[in-house]
């Protein structure tokens, strides 16, 4: 098999684990390179086929089929995701980052075919969503396997996963900074900010395949635009403003349409159809405002034929947004479309269609800053002269408010459009509006439905796992120690033996009395005129030093050591706190977030399996083997149980095993069975179990 003789190939060349990880980076680059242009490709042929072929065929139907097609798109997509791949539900993004959280980068290659060919016919047919999602997903599942397949640890696997996060991003928007930007913001931890590297490279191989078969053009054509004023700033600083209104409004309203189709008794299947009914409602309604605002038809598109007409709440909307950058676009239809595309891109995903939600957000940014730029300029006609800086800013403000990311949002409209000028409007605008929606709505248009779950994402990391775990659990119980009164020399010699860096210093046996660093002795060996022998180690110490309680969980050491970038901290008596009962330290830390998880996993198993004990018909029930029954002795294979019954599990001499079809049978075994409960008697009775035969 290939996966073998490349893990022999590794094992005979043994080379150095940096360079396979960024072998297998340019790899995943380059394949979700590939995949960007298939897709890409593929939604132009969709589009085509249903809006121009679909004219030919049953042309009386004329602007009908706005409605028609994104419904049946939805009819066949909607069965994918159903059946074959859940994952590819909604935006992707925040499936990757549980993944990421909960599953140590593990994502089911399965998850990127679905995702390629539902979100084609979703954003192919007429769907508001954007094309970025689906590649990231499809990028990090690429990376997962590759990950999986070579049997990598979960940190090297977790990598992929972001390697290919910021592929998809560099190849859909022809953005390699940018992608690297959107991986390290949103994607990974401290930890795996190490091997940043490896993103670079995927970005920039993703990017390269990109450009080979789509073009090196930016992704608009952009006029050069440039600041009239440094008060100008301050108009930017409102829109961002706005801005962070409008990005709130945007969660919200796909929140609540997801809330509204998740708790709705309908199939799964056929959800994406009754949204995609909704969303051909309104495109096909919004254009006749153009009679009540006198506005050109032209404009509003009512004309035929549809390839060249779509309504812009349609598809990813990039040609529409083009025409709004160079300022082409009227106030009314901006202003229109700041309400019209958030909400036609909620019934789009918020029904469980697939797509990204990134170009939506980019859209909404842009008519936000268009129309804004419109009203700027009436009122300050000398400093706010062209509406398409206006739009350009708007669509970095929107989506660093929506998805807390200002650094990718200024990168990625800085790539796509490839204007430095407006740089500073871009800063500002951006922070501005995502530090507001920070402070007003905490969770993330990515974030909050992990928030729903129970998975509070920050630096690539659950907090809620980081609160699940004290500090007693992890900590060094032993760790070593000097006192105070020891000559410095003899610190010396303990850091050249442990290597470690730092130590608590005792007063006693049992009281603390400081904290000293290597840094610290340095410090105290640099000042004139002093020798080593002089010294103890009181003298370089740091006294009062910050500490934490053993009943404290994880995430309260976490904030001691942020504000100080302190890498250990000793753990003292709650009710002595002189007394060190230990020390935590950063890889202490590491290490309790691997605890935490795994308590975080059991407990949602208990979780799930008081679920299922809770469903009707159906019962765990617990059954000793008779020693003098036919099962006793045999395989469980061999044992002809009810299809509906499964046994669980074993319990055998105080020992549970998780049994398979070779487990022999054991007189005195204690089954736990999952069956019907009609069948709970006959099961008994199978393996000599008449416990119950009188109730």
């Amino acid at each position: 098999m290939p996966r073998r003789h490349i893990v022999n190939l590794l094992d005979r060349l043994v080379p150095k684990g940096g360079l396979v990880l960024m072998v297998m980076a340019a790899a995943v680059g380059a394949g979700t390179g590939l995949a960007a242009v298939f897709f890409i490709r593929l939604i132009a042929l969709i589009e085509h086929f249903s809006y121009t072929e679909a004219m030919v065929l049953y042309p009386l139907l004329g602007r009908l089929w706005l409605i028609i097609i994104p419904i049946l798109g939805a009819l066949i997509g909607g069965p994918i995701i159903a059946y074959f791949a859940t994952e590819a539900k909604g935006h992707g993004v925040p499936e990757v980052m549980k993944a990421l959280i909960l599953q140590g980068g593990r994502i089911r290659p399965r998850v990127a075919i679905a995702k390629i060919f539902a979100s084609a016919l979703c954003i192919g047919s007429g769907g508001s969503a954007g094309r970025e999602g689906p590649i990231v997903q499809v990028g990090s599942a690429l990376g997962s396997t590759v990950g999986q397949w070579l049997r990598l640890s979960d940190e090297r696997i977790k990598n992929l996963v972001a390697c290919g996060a910021a592929a998809g991003i560099a190849a859909t928007f022809n953005a390699p900074i940018a992608g690297v930007a959107f991986s390290s913001e949103l994607l990974m931890s401290e930890h795996q900010v190490a091997m940043l590297g490896n993103v670079v490279i995927a970005s920039v191989s993703s990017s390269i395949i990109s450009q080979i078969f789509l073009g090196a053009r930016p992704a608009f054509e952009v006029p050069s635009y440039v600041m009239h004023s440094p008060w100008e700033l301050l108009l930017y600083a409102v829109l961002g403003l706005l801005a962070a209104l409008v990005g709130i409004m945007f969660i919200r309203m796909l929140d609540a349409l997801e809330e509204l189709f998740d708790h709705w008794k309908f199939p799964q299947a056929f959800k994406p159809a009754v949204g995609a009914l909704l969303l051909g409602i309104l495109a096909f309604s919004y254009p006749y405002l153009s009679g009540v605002f006198n506005a050109s038809t032209e404009e509003f598109r009512l004309g035929l034929p549809l390839i060249e007409n779509l309504p812009h709440a349609y598809g990813s909307g990039f040609p529409f947004m083009e025409d709004v950058l160079q300022g082409k676009a009227s106030f009314l239809l901006l202003a229109v479309l700041v309400f019209l595309k958030p909400l036609a891109t909620s019934f789009t995903l918020g029904s469980g269609n697939s797509g990204g939600i990134f170009a939506p957000s980019l859209f909404t940014g842009a008519v936000l800053g268009g129309a804004y730029g419109y009203v700027a300029g009436a009122l300050f006609p000398n400093i706010a002269e062209e509406v398409g800086a206006y739009a350009l800013v708007g669509m970095a403000a929107v989506f660093a408010a929506a998805a807390r990311a200002p650094l990718t949002s200024i990168l990625i409209v800085f790539e796509m459009s490839g204007d430095y000028h407006l740089i500073l409007p871009l800063m500002t605008a951006s922070i501005v509006g995502s530090s507001l929606t920070q402070w007003l709505h905490p969770d993330s248009i990515y974030t909050l439905k992990l928030t729903k779950r129970g998975i509070r994402f920050d630096q690539g990391r659950d907090l809620d796992v980081m609160q699940g775990v004290l500090v007693e659990e992890v900590m060094n119980q032993a760790p070593i120690t000097v006192y105070k009164d020891r000559p410095l020399a003899e610190l010396f010699a303990i850091f050249q033996e442990t290597h470690l860096y730092g130590f608590p210093v005792m007063e006693n046996d049992e009281d603390l009395y400081g904290i000293v660093t290597l840094q610290d002795m340095e410090r105290a060996l640099d000042r004139e005129g002093v020798m080593i022998r002089d010294l103890k180690v009181s003298d370089v110490a740091t006294t009062d030093p910050v500490t934490v309680f053993p009943d404290e969980p994880i995430w309260s050491a976490i904030r001691k050591m942020g504000p100080r970038d302190l890498a250990r901290l000793p753990v003292v008596s709650r009710h002595a706190e002189q007394k060190m009962l230990g020390l935590i330290s950063r890889s202490d830390i590491l290490r309790a977030y691997d605890v935490g998880l795994l308590k975080k996993q059991q407990a949602q198993h208990v979780r799930e399996r008081m679920a299922l004990r809770k469903v009707s018909g159906v019962e765990f029930i617990e059954v000793r083997v008779n020693p003098g029954c036919a099962c006793a002795g045999k395989k469980l294979a061999e044992i002809k149980l009810p299809k509906s019954a499964t046994v669980v599990s074993i319990e055998r001499g105080g020992t549970v095993l998780i049994p398979d079809g070779g487990t022999k049978i054991l007189p005195e075994d204690q089954l736990t069975i999952f069956c019907q409960t009609d069948l709970a008697r006959d099961v008994r009775m199978k393996f000599g179990d008449r416990s119950d035969l009188t109730r």
